[in-house]
């Protein structure tokens, strides 16, 4: 199932996405407990999608994929305001200069948790979508502010949607920039798995629905510049596209 939140008239709603018939069903209320469909359709094409969640925080996990594997799980937080959806301009600030996108995978919380056993964090997942964990390297360096590099305003695009039926064992994520490939990976290359990230971030903090868990990025990542185009593809969920401005 793919689950959306889109713009309809003043309304902000959830959605369930049909691309088949190119028609969203818009859904009451929020689809963690229960999905509610009001009986509403709109065209697709028509649609303004929105970020697919709105998270109470973005935890991002560090140096999941390479050849060195950290003794704990390394993870650093973006905030809420960071988050902004499909089409959404990221916006460069005037105090970075290296700032640098990261195509990965999402991970959506589905339920309020906390000290999630490793061999059953799968049920706490909501579902995936596609990420760019943007980051102002020269803000976080040298001393490893990851943090506050990754915490400016529109640093954070999710979606299109959530896709809640997938294996996220070995799925194929590409990131082009003005339709070059940048990052060609799978996620089978990490070196935590989506089970392992669940559970130690739930046993460091509660976890709530809505909440997103970034799973690290494939080899690759480069400079932004304004004008640029990054999209952000993973199979079996679809692609994540978002222009580069800059911030005033």
């Amino acid at each position: 199932m793919l689950i959306a939140r889109a713009a309809v008239g003043e309304d902000r709603t959830y959605a369930r996405v049909d691309t088949d018939t190119g028609l969203i069903h818009l859904l009451a209320g929020t689809p963690y407990d229960e999905i509610r469909p009001t009986g509403e359709t709109r065209p697709l094409a028509e649609a303004r999608l929105l970020a697919p969640v709105e998270p109470s925080k973005v935890l991002v996990a560090g140096r999941n994929y390479g050849d060195v594997v950290t003794p704990d799980l390394v993870v650093f937080m973006k905030p809420s305001t960071s988050v902004v959806g499909p089409r959404s301009t990221v916006l460069l600030p005037a105090e970075a200069k290296q700032v640098r996108y990261e195509g990965e995978l999402a991970v959506v919380i589905g339920r309020r948790c906390k000290d999630v056993p490793e061999d059953t964090a799968d049920q706490a997942v909501f579902g995936y979508t596609c990420a760019n964990d943007v980051t102002a390297w020269d803000v976080g360096e040298p001393k490893g502010h990851w943090t506050k590099a990754k915490s400016f305003d529109t640093f954070c695009p999710l979606g299109p949607w959530i896709r809640t039926d997938l294996d996220p064992a070995d799925l194929v994520l590409r990131t082009t920039v003005n339709g070059t490939l940048r990052q060609d990976g799978s996620t089978k290359e990490m070196n935590r798995n989506v089970r392992a990230l669940v559970s130690r971030c739930s046993s460091l903090m509660t976890l709530l629905p809505g909440d997103v868990i970034l799973t690290g990025t494939p080899a690759g990542a480069s400079v932004l510049r304004p004008g640029d185009e990054v999209v952000v593809e993973i199979d079996g969920i679809g692609s994540l596209a978002n222009p580069i401005g800059v911030a005033k």
